[in-house]
């Protein structure tokens, strides 16, 4: 399995990953959208995990025993979409690099730019444009030191960056 972080910006942002990915990618997402009708149906036509606020231990547990059956899982570790200026990104929570260095698994950075031209910018109608998304390399998670592991999210955050 494999853990894909990536920057967050819009609402299109799985389905671009979900059609430049050669393998199929589970989305984390957090509960409540599951619950919003034709939303929930969507998030799960993409076999998403859904998180709960209330029992994240749980709902993390579902995470890493798909990591460990060998999927590849996505989070967008600013949990929520990036308002600010194109080019920067949120601050990114530790939960999803705790759940790779848990199960060892390879943490894969992507910077994702031109998709809120798409749709932000546009009152969420779909506009014509381009998105541009930068796979970097892995970064293995077997073995990190506890120093390592605390730098991660950071370090994650600044490659991400230092490509949009």
């Amino acid at each position: 399995g494999a853990v894909i972080v990536s920057n967050h910006v819009t609402y299109g942002d799985a389905l671009f990953l979900s059609l430049i990915c050669p393998r199929p990618i589970r989305f984390i997402v957090a509960e409540e959208f599951v619950a919003i009708r034709w939303l929930g149906w969507i998030l799960e036509l993409f076999n998403c995990l859904p998180i709960s606020s209330r029992n994240p231990r749980e709902s993390l547990s579902k995470a890493i025993q798909a990591l460990k059956a060998g999927e590849v899982i996505c989070i967008f570790p600013e949990g929520t979409r990036y308002k600010g200026e194109e080019g920067g990104a949120g601050e990114f929570k530790a939960g999803a690099f705790r759940i790779a260095v848990k199960t060892s698994a390879p943490v894969v950075p992507v910077a994702v730019t031109g998709a809120r031209a798409l749709f932000e910018s546009n009152g969420n109608l779909c506009h014509p444009g381009s998105v541009h998304i930068k796979v970097l390399p892995p970064i293995r998670t077997a073995g990190m030191s506890k120093a390592e592991q605390k730098q991660l999210p950071d370090a994650v955050r600044q490659a991400i960056l230092a490509q949009l």
